[in-house]
């Protein structure tokens, strides 16, 4: 392509521009939270990524919808808050099948590229910084309360996008929950293809660990079965969480 200005860009170049500039506005604002993280410790860059985004977002959102004629309403653009409620619960599923699709798509590239014991170790280390992120953000939207326990932990399990995914179970007793996933994506695909279990327990652990402390510091998690470890027919993965006394 030889051109110095976007006007001189075709109707479909244009549009594949949009998309590129908004693929570089997504990885600035987690390069962005990667390095306060770095430099000022996970928790705090939790914290201050919140105090962005709540800064950020209305500024973006009117200004999108101005260039694009979208009404607003409390900082949302009308047609989103006034889809129907089975869409909107649609859009949330279709959303988290995209979450998972790209955490596929990220492990393959690496795997072809490289093997999969590197694959795998990017994989557990974006858990330790994605499953804490995703349970404070739950945290924040549901209002759960600080030392929520194990009834807080059980709200938010409910919250994750795997949740929307997959099939999953919560048994709970006064001293512990016990969460069985049921149904696993990941797992019936390999199944489907004739391909063993994906050895997830590595993930599972920082997974689960992480996300049950950034609820409630208290909650300890461990493995009751996860692959490559033999499972029942019932389920693919067993978690137990529960408070020490």
């Amino acid at each position: 392509m030889n051109t110095n200005s976007l006007e001189k860009l075709s109707q479909d170049e244009l549009a594949h521009y949009v998309i590129d500039v908004v693929r570089r506005t997504i990885l600035h604002y987690g390069i962005w939270f990667s390095e306060v993280s770095h430099q000022l410790g996970l928790e705090e860059a939790i914290r201050l990524e919140k105090e962005a985004f709540d800064w950020l977002f209305p500024i973006a959102v009117n200004r999108l919808c101005r260039t694009l004629g979208f009404e607003t309403e409390n900082d949302l653009p009308l047609w989103l808050a006034n889809m129907e409620k089975e869409k909107l619960i649609s859009l949330i599923k279709a959303l988290s099948f995209t979450w998972l699709t790209g955490d596929g798509v990220w492990f393959r590239t690496v795997e072809d590229n490289y093997d999969m014991y590197t694959s795998k170790r990017c994989n557990d280390t974006c858990w330790t910084r994605y499953s804490p992120v995703e349970a404070s953000m739950i945290k924040s939207f549901l209002q759960i309360p600080e030392q929520s326990g194990l009834d807080g932990l059980e709200q938010a399990l409910k919250f994750r996008l795997y949740a929307h995914i997959n099939e999953q179970t919560i048994e709970r007793t006064s001293d512990e929950l016990v969460l069985r996933m049921v149904r696993c994506l990941v797992q019936e695909t390999r199944k489907l293809n004739r391909l063993p279990n994906y050895p997830c327990k590595s993930a599972g652990i920082v997974e689960f660990l992480t996300f049950a402390k950034a609820i409630d510091p208290r909650i300890r998690a461990e493995c009751i079965s996860c692959p490559p470890d033999e499972h029942p027919e019932g389920w693919f993965c067993a978690w137990r969480f529960y408070i020490p006394k």
